[in-house]
């Protein structure tokens, strides 16, 4: 049994050391946002959207491009009638404007998304940052009952020698050992993880990112934000102010503008164009009657584009169906809004009630009940499969607890993901 159990515990070591730290640079929760947005190689590229939106502008405000053209009579055909050498223009009427207010309409859509792309990843960047340290917390947890559980089986082998146990409790003490090892494998595991997890966040080529903390301090804020003891108003009494700011909404007002600009490019395309043309005229000798040179100039102009064939109805009715669609969208939007707001305010209020029974109760009574076990098995008032059920259930309630912390900052970075806005307070009126 004792060979088996040391080999165990090698097997355990070496698997730890398959996941070694690689080098990694520690960052505060404010930094890791800066560097995010900074540096995030999707962002970079959503950024490029808005140089090209605004290249369409200049696009969008072109002038259309003149044509040169020779007319040229051979032989007999020529008589009497002049050569030709011009240039013409068209010209357009009431599209330019209409083209570069859509184009304009566009960029300050892309500007909008890009904000909106913004506030998402530091959104996203908080909450990998949090669940990160909440994995960090729970190894720590892991560790110290690591430690302590080592001092329990130093003194089972004591209480063996002195023949108070019989080798079933030093056996049992290793065993447990033995598991918590593995579980503190198993959470380097996942702090190697979440780790991966918050640098893909990031997304930034030029450094690995760590937390700055190994797990949660009293001063670790990813936002402002309430205390777990904090009264929370009724919903009715901010939904108003806290939906203001929504960027899917202006998001969804801008698209409808967009909508309504493309529909008056359609209505322009049934507005004529205007093409004038000028350019030297002449007659040879040989061609001309009088057997004189003749020269001169000549000037035409003509209506193109008339809509007789084809009066663009097609587009016109798909320009409606699209700003119908963009009407329809932010209604939905704004429907949903106040919806999923709801959502994640109630979501806090029980990550803020559960956190507050685990600081006033759980984790005191268990700190408590579990110091009292330890001491009752030092002088021999209870046996070890007791104290191993109350070690246990305290594991649990640490852990726990940690999550329950991950889950209440998280839970307001999800209501603050609602909001859309990362200076949103409670003022504490509000609550009154």
């Amino acid at each position: 049994m004792k060979k088996l159990i040391s080999a165990l515990i090698i097997l355990v070591i070496s698997i730890s050391d398959c996941y070694a730290v690689i080098d990694s640079k520690k960052v505060a929760i404010n930094e890791a946002v800066e560097i995010a947005v900074k540096n995030n190689l999707d962002i970079q590229s959503a950024r490029l959207n808005k140089n090209i939106e605004i290249n369409n502008i200049k696009s969008a405000n072109k002038l259309q491009n003149p044509q040169a053209g020779v007319y040229y009579n051979f032989g007999k055909a020529g008589k009497g009638n002049p050569q030709q050498i011009g240039v013409s223009q068209t010209i357009e009427l009431g599209k330019r404007k209409a083209r570069k207010d859509y184009a304009l309409s566009n960029l300050e859509l892309t500007s909008r998304q890009i904000e909106y792309l913004e506030f998402d990843l530091k959104m996203d960047v908080r909450e990998a940052y949090t669940n990160l340290l909440a994995k960090k917390n729970v190894l720590k947890t892991m560790k110290e009952q690591e430690v302590l559980l080592k001092k329990m089986l130093e003194k089972a082998q004591e209480k063996y020698k002195a023949n108070y146990v019989d080798e079933t409790d030093v056996l049992q003490a290793q065993l447990l050992l033995n598991q918590i090892i593995t579980e503190v494998n198993a959470s380097e595991y996942a702090v190697k993880t979440a780790l991966y997890d918050f640098n893909k966040v990031i997304n930034s080529p030029d450094s690995f990112y760590d937390t700055k903390e190994d797990g949660f301090t009293k001063e670790y804020r990813p936002l402002t934000m309430p205390e777990a003891d904090f009264n929370m108003p009724e919903f009715d009494v901010i939904a108003d102010k806290a939906i203001d700011n929504r960027f899917d909404i202006k998001i969804a007002l801008q698209e409808i503008e967009s909508a309504e600009k493309n529909l008056a490019i359609v209505m322009k395309q049934k507005i004529p164009d205007f093409e004038i043309s000028g350019g030297y005229s002449y007659q040879n000798r040989s061609q001309s009657e009088s057997c004189d040179f003749k020269h001169g100039a000549f000037v035409s102009a003509n209506i193109v584009n008339i809509p007789l064939l084809y009066t663009y109805a097609p587009e016109i009715k798909n320009a409606k169906l699209k700003l119908e669609q963009a009407h329809l969208n932010y209604a939905s939007i704004e429907n949903k809004a106040l919806n999923d707001l709801r959502k994640a305010y109630e979501k806090f209020l029980l990550a803020q009630l559960n956190l507050r029974n685990y600081n006033e109760q759980l984790l005191k009574n268990s700190f408590e009940l579990i110091n009292a076990s330890r001491k009752s098995y030092t002088e021999n008032k209870i046996d070890l499969t007791t104290l191993i059920s109350m070690e246990e259930s305290y594991r649990m309630i640490s852990v726990a607890h940690s999550y329950a912390i991950a889950d209440y900052y998280n839970a307001w970075n999800e209501f603050i993901r609602e909001v859309n806005n990362e200076n949103f307070k409670i003022d504490i009126k509000e609550t009154l």
